[in-house]
């Protein structure tokens, strides 16, 4: 799944900060996703991921 959601913050340019800031989480949470520590996230942080990107939740599938 990080590998979609890095493809996407690279095409709008986003850094990993801005992504937990425009998802009102701590950094620390997309350090998690990106290590694989965070296995199966929440549907409530899938949200959040999809609305900072601005994509469907379909794109994670």
């Amino acid at each position: 799944m990080w590998s979609k959601i890095e493809k996407i913050m690279i095409e709008r340019g986003m850094n990993q900060n801005q992504l937990a800031k425009n998802m009102g989480v701590r950094n620390g949470i997309i350090t998690d996703l990106k290590k694989g520590r965070i296995k199966a996230p929440s549907f409530q942080l899938m949200v959040k991921i999809a609305d900072a990107l601005g994509v469907s939740l379909d794109v994670f599938r």
